[in-house]
């Protein structure tokens, strides 16, 4: 099959919808699959078009951006251009161009699917209300277009307005999920440059970005070194330049000096981490934390990534995110933005981690990119079938 796969970050960019796509067009490729990826080219540095893993990528320059969005005037004649070449074109919300990448995919009669990644939720302003209402219309009309339209889990699904519209439409596809096992050469060469001690050390691995409520987890740990003096915080992920979240990341960094201030240093920022690095941070932690505010996020992939490493997790109560510790038990679930049940949860965890680890091939047995890739070839086929017919 020819599959050409839409979304508008791709690596190098670290989210966790670029590590899926990236994870999913690299296993389709590695199965004998012709894969393109369409992305905008965020980054003057990147080159236009290039083959990673055996995946061609594709960039589109950016003229202007808005929020965290991008304009790019030369998208539509690209997207064109590259629609007669595949069999299937896999579209990945949420992006502004997704309303006009569907009607184009349906004026070609391309068999098309979209993968709702995670709601938009702007920031409170009379602008962002009105931006709002335009990426709302443009997902329904996205989504009104496409053939099937895909969630993560059917948790999600029934608790997304947005996709309940489509429940006629709608497949379940749980994400690709791969980490290497963690050697203990890299965990205890981990353990050495970040000078990690007594503990217990609270993962956490994603961007510096708002919905990820990274103040929940700082307010946290101060309560949680009242009790265990030796406590710290590794945050692993982009941490600076992060685009459309430079206020928010100078709050962060102020309040974390402000808890340094009274209790001592006892939060590292790690920077990006990927391979047998990632392994041996998961591996180092006593326990990882997801503490999101809102539907942004939809999964969590970090989580399961800590899980095959050996490492339990705390998540917030979103529908979604609260899948991989109840389907795995591996885990507990906190309500979204309470402090203290975050801080009495680590403690707990830390406390009795043994109770909460599963093995490896349990974990597999639920998430892995293998079965995500398994179960898109047979739904691409099956969108190509129909066309035919």
């Amino acid at each position: 099959m020819r599959i050409l796969h839409l979304l508008t970050y791709y690596r190098p960019w670290i989210s966790g919808l670029t590590i899926y796509v990236e994870r999913l067009a690299r296993g389709l490729a590695a199965a004998g699959h012709d894969v393109t990826v369409l992305t905008s080219r965020y980054d003057p540095a990147l080159p236009l078009r290039e083959t990673m893993d055996g995946v061609h990528v594709v960039r589109v320059p950016v003229a202007l951006r808005v929020s965290k969005g991008v304009v790019m005037p030369t998208y539509g004649a690209t997207l064109r251009s590259l629609l007669p070449t595949c069999d299937v074109a896999h579209l990945h919300l949420p992006q502004f161009d997704g309303a006009g990448i569907a009607l184009n995919a349906r004026l070609r009669h391309t068999p098309t699917l979209l993968t709702i990644h995670g709601d938009i939720r702007l920031p409170e302003s009379p602008a962002n209300r009105i931006v709002q209402r335009v990426i709302d219309t443009m997902n329904r009309i996205a989504a009104h277009n496409v053939d099937r339209v895909v969630s993560y889990t059917d948790d999600f699904a029934q608790h997304s307005a947005f996709l309940q519209r489509y429940r006629r439409k709608l497949a379940i596809v749980p994400p690709p999920i791969e980490m290497p096992v963690p050697q203990q050469a890299d965990v205890d060469a981990f353990r050495q440059k970040w000078n990690i001690g007594e503990g217990p050390i609270i993962g956490m691995a994603a961007r510096l970005a708002t919905e990820k409520g990274v103040e929940i987890l700082a307010r946290a740990l101060e309560l949680v070194v009242q009790q265990t003096p030796h406590a710290r915080v590794l945050f692993v992920g982009p941490y600076q330049n992060v685009i459309g979240e430079d206020q928010y990341a100078a709050r962060i960094h102020a309040l974390i000096a402000e808890i340094a201030s009274r209790h001592g240093k006892c939060w590292d920022f790690v920077g990006p981490l990927q391979g047998p690095e990632l392994a041996a941070f998961f591996a180092a932690c006593d326990v990882h934390v997801l503490p999101s505010l809102n539907s942004t996020e939809s999964f969590g992939l970090v989580q399961v990534e800590s899980m095959l490493c050996g490492t339990p997790v705390i998540c917030s109560d979103l529908p979604g995110v609260r899948v991989a510790p109840q389907v795995t038990g591996m885990g507990e679930v906190t309500p979204i933005g309470d402090v203290a049940a975050l801080a009495e949860a680590i403690l707990r965890v830390c406390a009795d981690r043994s109770r909460y680890v599963k093995s490896r091939a349990e974990i597999e047995s639920h998430f892995s990119t293998a079965r995500t890739v398994h179960t898109y070839e047979k739904l691409y086929g099956e969108l190509i079938a129909a066309k035919k017919s």
